[in-house]
């Protein structure tokens, strides 16, 4: 597998745990669970372009980002008010997660591509890029929504599995996210 096709399977791998992590119903726990997907998606992009990744500077390259994590905190937030809420907050969620994972990937890997490092990494010199990055991220998010497949919920699962077992997502969140899984492919 090439350098480029590795880095594009890394970014649509995190893209649908990020997705799926997205439709957490609970407020906030969703957020966290994508950060987490996200900082993961920094440090194996990071490695495949052979960059030193520190998780500290992962996590600074993730905040720094915040701007779309306001938005996602929104999406978030409205889950908590019960029925109908809560769907819009799924739905918008599922898609801006994967957006905004989409974006994050496509702007590291070009930024490394090009013999950038993480710590010369600086979003203000990329926002309009990152901007549509994000329209693109949502049409591509969207997309993997319609086409997503046994294996990648297979996958999603176990990558929900390993958050739960570091405890960014609690029990009954992940349950609840492998059953929906498991109920859109029934």
């Amino acid at each position: 597998m090439t350098e480029e096709n590795k880095i594009e399977s890394i970014i649509k791998e995190h893209v649908m745990y990020a997705m799926t992590a997205g439709a957490i119903p609970v407020p906030v726990a969703d957020f966290v669970a994508v950060s987490a997907i996200q900082l993961d998606m920094i440090k194996q992009i990071a490695e495949a372009h052979g960059a030193d990744y520190d998780a500290n500077r992962g996590k600074s390259l993730a905040s720094s980002l915040m701007g779309t994590a306001v938005s996602r905190i929104g999406s978030s937030i409205i889950k908590a008010i019960p029925g109908v809420g809560t769907l819009a907050g799924i739905g918008s969620q599922v898609i801006l997660s994967g957006a905004s994972t989409y974006a994050m990937g496509k702007i590291l890997d070009s930024h490394l591509a090009g013999r950038g490092t993480l710590d010369n990494f600086t979003l203000d010199g990329m926002k309009s890029q990152y901007k549509d990055l994000l329209k693109s991220g949502k049409e591509y998010a969207k997309n993997m929504k319609k086409k997503s497949s046994i294996d990648d919920v297979k996958d999603t699962i176990e990558k929900l599995r390993e958050l739960k077992d570091s405890g960014a997502i609690t029990e009954e969140e992940f349950t609840s996210a492998k059953e929906r899984l498991l109920k859109n492919i029934a």
